[in-house]
């Protein structure tokens, strides 16, 4: 964990060495010690401040990052505005919470990205959907953009619009969580997605973000 502030570096390591799952190895206070403590210790997750003395967190994870591509880092920060948004993200973070967030919601973030998965507030990943559907070209119809898909496969590309976890999708759909990770598999391959926050993307152009609890599994 990485963050310039005492305090905030001693919460966080309670609230994550009080988890049977999670083990913290080390901190940091500055972006340039991040670094050198990433290549010592080889964390699965780094989260990661941007606002440091000398080197920010942007820039350590993009060193991170170049060193080894297989870290996962999220941001936790309390800027979350699109100055501090963007550059984060072009740095290869694959997650970004503020520092108010719920206590739940940070261990999920790190459990989430530990097992591969983005992990966004709500507010953030709306705010990049709506950023992309904006800066996407009306030229191709978008039916263009989509596959045809069962009816179990459109009810979890329309949570993944709302910015869903697996967890969250199967209770919505009342199916298991493997079950999701296999219709989420199917949907980036099938559509060329990279990733969910693209899937939330065709759900949002394709009108597939449900207003209300979809129906029940058959």
């Amino acid at each position: 964990m990485v963050d310039d502030q005492d305090l905030i570096r001693a919460g966080l390591r309670m609230l994550c060495e009080a988890q049977p799952d999670i083990e913290v190895v080390g901190e940091a206070r500055t972006g340039s010690e991040a670094v050198r403590l990433a290549d010592e210790f080889v964390p699965d997750v780094v989260l990661m401040d941007l606002r440091m003395p000398g080197m920010g967190g942007t820039t350590a994870t993009q060193l991170i990052l170049q060193a080894r591509p297989t870290s996962r880092i999220g941001v936790v920060t309390t800027f979350d505005d699109d100055d501090h948004l963007y550059p984060a993200l072009a740095a290869g973070a694959c997650g970004f919470l503020t520092k108010d967030a719920a206590p739940k919601d940070l261990l999920a973030a790190v459990r989430r990205a530990a097992a591969g998965e983005n992990a966004y507030s709500p507010q953030v990943l709306r705010r990049l959907i709506d950023c992309a559907v904006r800066s996407r070209t009306s030229a191709t119809p978008l039916s263009a953009a989509l596959p045809e898909l069962s009816e179990r496969e459109r009810d979890a590309l329309g949570c993944l619009g709302l910015g869903l976890t697996n967890l969250e999708i199967a209770a919505r759909l009342h199916i298991g969580v493997t079950t999701v990770k296999t219709h989420v598999a199917n949907l980036m391959e099938r559509t060329g997605s990279p990733n969910r926050v693209h899937l939330a993307i065709l759900a949002v152009r394709q009108n597939l973000v449900p207003e209300a609890d979809p129906h029940t599994a058959d």
